[in-house]
């Protein structure tokens, strides 16, 4: 669904610019492998010290989607394009609830995955 939303805010072409591309499918399979990449380092790095529970797992999940939204669309987007850091407009409020939203949902998964190993 976050997907959608980007395409249709146009911001799939600018993450595919980052390899030369303005490819809105390649700007998305850019951000999937990077959500992929970000979602397994949240379960290996928190998961049997932090991601304990359901509630625990969300609360977790939603800041590490906060921090990535810090580290991504204000910081390291702006710095490859040369545009100004921390700028929050309409366009990062919106992306700020897709990873609040995306950290959430990525908590809970983790905790129910390490549930099961145990």
């Amino acid at each position: 669904m976050f997907g959608v939303l980007m395409a249709m805010m146009g911001m799939l072409p600018t993450i595919a610019s980052m390899v030369g591309s303005n490819s809105p499918v390649v700007g998305f399979l850019i951000h999937i492998a990077m959500s992929i990449m970000i979602g397994l380092g949240l379960t290996v790095i928190f998961g049997n010290l932090l991601l304990t529970s359901y509630p625990r797992g969300i609360v977790v999940g939603m800041v590490y989607g906060a921090i990535w939204w810090v580290l991504g669309p204000l910081m390291v987007m702006p710095m490859m394009f040369g545009m100004s850091l921390f700028t929050i407009d309409t366009t990062a409020l919106f992306s700020l609830m897709g990873h609040l939203i995306y950290g959430a949902i990525l908590g809970a998964v983790a905790v129910r995955i390490i549930n099961k190993r145990r």
